[in-house]
């Protein structure tokens, strides 16, 4: 299923995010009015299970503190792996015929199945912006997944 490839891939591209920034740099922000680094990683996967939980009617997810989360990498990638997990859970017993149902997406009217999709969507262009974090140190983002 092509959804569950997408979320393979955001995971794990969010998890090489936090896994190849110092954690000194996790607070810091590239621009002023930018999230710092652990914010944005952290709403780029948390975007998951609170649009999820929210357009889906999914239950409440249950996410670890963003207070601990964003001060190591192990809370980071604990976060991380909740976020996606919840996401996999939801969609894993999401029946076949729910998911072509139609649902009200911020405004217009899509099936459920394109949800997830706008949702990874988002997970990705989030995840681009802290690109100037790495750069910002002279550190390379780490590698494209797909080359």
């Amino acid at each position: 299923m092509a959804n569950r490839r997408t979320a393979i891939a955001g995971t794990l591209l969010t998890l090489a995010m936090a896994d190849s920034m110092p954690e000194r740099y996790y607070r810091e922000k590239a621009t002023p009015t930018q999230r710092d680094f652990a914010q944005q990683i952290a709403h780029a996967a948390g975007s998951v299970p609170e649009i999820a939980s929210y357009i889906l009617l999914g239950p409440r997810p249950a996410l670890p503190d963003t207070a601990t989360s964003y001060a190591t990498r192990a809370g980071l990638r604990a976060y991380i792996n909740a976020a996606y997990d919840y996401g996999a859970n939801l969609l894993r017993t999401q029946p076949a015929a729910d998911r072509e149902a139609s649902v009200q997406f911020f405004g217009p009217t899509i099936p459920k199945w394109q949800v997830w999709d706008e949702i990874h969507q988002h997970t990705i262009w989030t995840l681009g912006q802290v690109v100037a974090n790495f750069r910002a140190h002279g550190n390379p983002p780490p590698d494209f997944l797909f080359f």
